[in-house]
């Protein structure tokens, strides 16, 4: 079975910055769904990707200004499902002849809407509300200017709130469905039910399974191969990892892993990485130590910028040096996920010449002449995992916490010497077993020491000291974008500084960073 055997699901983006919400919903009821932009949606792209379903998603524009987005005339008449989501319940009402107005609605009944509200239903429940309304009224995220004045002919209201008097309306003869609110995010409770209704209704089978998917990526990567040789940067974090022991699924030892050692990894993690990959797994990897090109690139070096051009730069020349000696690779593996994909596409000026690459080996396609194979591109972070799993990687690779490429780099704010690099190690080590022993490392998006530019003053046993100062991260998070601190105990800080503090020669003093991002960064450089 191929993609196009799947049945497809159309998000028509028209600009929010939730978009990707909505494909996690779908992808989480195991429907295979794919995000367009819609100025890419023409009558013909709609007929090619033919969707059995189509869901128009918010966006920031106002359908009242001139030249705002539309969707396509042909869409109106494919006799599919279609649920248009906060601007897609405008464009959806204007289009078919209702009306829109910005800001007061004449007379009162209605204005601009933001943050939480809560919708209460006006008629008899319809399939679409199955598991809503239990309560007299159901909790919802708003986030509109505009709104529906008068409705296009054949919707009726289903449920309204005080400032969205069409909050929920439907042409059930056509199965056409429109919602003022946001159901994709986490401040609208039942959400998840509300797409699993509408998939439901659209007699959607759910087949989209990380099973089904791993026999068709290997088919498509034997098809798109050949008998040619394929290079794959690894660096041992969870996307290049997965993509390899897939790739080596498909094509063997026509796959060959370059594994960077830069000097800037954590405690043991070049061992482990080739042994796993190299012994347990029989792939083909070279090992490029090459931590003394880079250590010596960086140093004397403290501008956080420099350092991650030197280290992006040496990365290109070292896996270029390394490729260059794989005779016959025509083909450069990379571990391109669908976020990465998407984040690519410019929302007022159409799709981008280029991929985001893996940080890895940006820009070697073009210089080595290389075709690309990305083999998780159709996939989002959690449905790579699923499929780790799927290929039978350990459950400490595939869980592990997103690492920089830059490494212990951009945790060691000012120059970059051995010796700090070396204190660094051992306090994440010390850190990260904490985490572990306390069954917290699932909780936590991301959990990191960072060494600090400065020394401090302490006492140990009878004598003084002056050794360096370290912070502590760690964060919440579902995709990295936004981010919170992670609300550890007194009991376990304490427990942590003291372990750092005894086994880590040169920190005697341990700090705590509860920045949220925004403001600050995840990462400290």
């Amino acid at each position: 079975m191929d993609i196009v055997d799947h049945d497809r699901l159309l998000i028509i983006d028209f600009g929010s910055q939730v978009t990707q919400l909505i494909a996690r919903r779908l992808r989480e009821l195991n429907v295979y769904c794919e995000i367009h932009p819609y100025q890419n949606v023409t009558d013909a792209k709609l007929a090619e990707i033919a969707p059995k379903a189509v869901i128009l998603s918010g966006g920031p524009d106002s359908v009242t200004r001139e030249g705002s987005p539309r969707a396509p005339d042909s869409l109106w008449t494919m006799g599919v499902p279609i649920l248009g989501i906060c601007y897609g319940q405008q464009v959806m009402m204007t289009q078919l002849g209702g009306e829109v107005h910005g800001g007061k609605i004449t007379g009162g009944g209605g204005t601009a809407e933001f943050g939480r509200a809560y919708v209460t239903p006006t008629k008899d429940r319809i399939d679409a509300l199955a598991g809503w309304f239990l309560e007299e009224k159901e909790q919802v995220w708003m986030s509109h200017g505009d709104h529906v004045a008068k409705l296009a002919p054949g919707f009726e209201v289903y449920g309204t709130s005080p400032n969205a008097p069409y909050a929920i309306t439907a042409d059930l003869s056509r199965q056409f469905y429109a919602v003022q609110f946001h159901p994709e995010v986490h401040h609208t409770p039942n959400g998840a039910t509300f797409f699993e209704n509408f998939v439901r209704l659209a007699g959607f089978s759910g087949d989209w399974t990380m099973g089904a998917y791993k026999d068709i990526a290997i088919e498509k990567i034997r098809q798109q191969v050949g008998d040619k040789q394929v290079i794959c940067g690894l660096s041992g974090g969870v996307d290049s990892s997965v993509a390899a022991a897939l790739l080596h699924e498909a094509i063997g030892d026509q796959l060959t892993c370059v594994f960077v050692d830069h000097g800037l990894l954590r405690l043991n993690e070049a061992e482990e990485v080739v042994t796993m990959f190299r012994d347990h797994m029989n792939l083909k990897v070279i090992h490029a130590d090459e931590t003394e090109l880079f250590l010596g690139e960086l140093e004397g070096q403290s501008d956080p910028e420099t350092k991650r051009k030197i280290i992006g730069r040496l990365f290109i020349d070292v896996f270029q040096k390394y490729a260059n000696e794989i005779e016959g690779a025509e083909f450069l593996a990379q571990g391109t996920l669908y976020p990465d994909v998407i984040e690519s596409v410019s929302f007022s000026g159409g799709p981008s010449v280029t991929i985001k690459s893996h940080h890895n080996v940006g820009g070697l396609p073009e210089k080595m002449g290389l075709k690309l194979v990305e083999p998780l591109r159709e996939l989002f972070k959690d449905e790579v995992r699923a499929l780790g799993r799927e290929l039978g990687l350990p459950a400490s690779f595939i869980g592990r916490h997103p690492f920089p490429g830059p490494g212990l780099a951009i945790r060691c704010p000012g120059e970059i010497t051995r010796e700090k690099l070396d204190i660094l190690r051992q306090a994440d080590a010390v850190y990260i077993d904490q985490i572990r022993k306390h069954g917290l490392y699932d909780e936590i998006w991301q959990a990191f020491v960072a060494i600090l530019p400065v020394r401090t003053v302490g006492v140990m046993g009878d004598g003084r000291t002056y050794d360096y100062a370290c912070a502590l991260r760690a964060v919440t998070s579902v995709d990295g974008m936004t981010a919170d601190y992670y609300p550890y105990s007194h009991e376990f800080l304490g427990e942590t500084a003291t372990r750092i503090i005894n086994e880590v020669p040169g920190i005697n003093r341990v700090t705590y960073d509860i920045t949220s991002k925004p403001p600050g960064t995840i990462e400290w450089e």
